[in-house]
């Protein structure tokens, strides 16, 4: 991949894209390409002591320490934790974030992942990445040039998600899981909430993955499959 991308992923709460796509984002980073992280929801629920407006503080600073790790930009919309809904303004701020990161490729979560705020954030992505390219539609950036194509990250524990295209990630497994481990707010609320160790959960289904593709570990996704997004090349790393 001689061409170097401008690679947006996009995650519903900060960690989601940690737990499911980082991996491939450092593999992207290593190669010389520009990252952006994009977190829609301040994930100001996600404990069961500190209060909202403090841990939404909180994760923030968490997001930007792991995203840090690989040296990506860090979009930060804000929205509330489970209560991000598509309507006329969300739609309008992802346009702009469209236009702002400029991707040559996005990653975001699948269609028919388990939480409905990865649901929002999928189809605003569908929709966003299509009409940032419309110059009619005014926002604060300039209307991207390129309808990018779309890859859906796995599910929390690759439940109903079936893999069409795999990285392996086995040479940054320990950069993804340094990533994941700047989430300290979420090692302790997922095992509080859901006796989760989500970093040994993360390698697990990274193993998994790996074992499917026959790698040590690797992260699965499927792409967007819709005019005008067909591709001619691989652009995962």
């Amino acid at each position: 991949m001689a061409e170097k991308l401008r690679v947006l992923a996009v995650g519903a709460h900060p960690d989601d894209i940690e737990i499911l796509c980082a991996g491939t984002l450092a593999k992207y980073a290593a190669q010389g390409h520009q990252v952006t992280m994009a977190y829609a929801t301040n994930g100001e629920m996600g404990h069961m002591l500190i209060q909202p407006p403090e841990l939404a503080q909180i994760r923030e600073k968490e997001a930007r320490n792991s995203a840090a790790v690989i040296g990506a930009e860090v979009i930060w919309l804000g929205y509330p934790d489970e209560f991000i809904y598509h309507d006329h303004d969300t739609r309008m701020r992802f346009i702009d974030m469209i236009r702002e990161a400029k991707p040559d490729v996005v990653i975001t979560h699948n269609p028919q992942d388990y939480h409905e705020d990865h649901r929002i954030v999928n189809d605003l992505i569908f929709v966003s990445s299509f009409l940032g390219t419309v110059p009619n539609i005014k926002t604060e950036h300039d209307a991207h040039t390129k309808i990018p194509p779309v890859y859906y990250m796995d599910s929390l524990a690759g439940v109903n998600f079936l893999p069409t295209e795999y990285v392996d990630i086995s040479e940054v497994m320990e950069k993804k899981a340094a990533m994941l481990a700047c989430h300290e707010s979420q090692v302790k609320w997922l095992k509080d909430h859901d006796n989760i160790d989500i970093i040994d959960f993360m390698k697990t289904l990274d193993k998994f993955r790996g074992l499917q593709c026959g790698v040590d570990y690797a992260e699965g996704f499927r792409k967007l499959d819709a005019w005008p997004r067909q591709l001619t090349q691989r652009v995962l790393p």
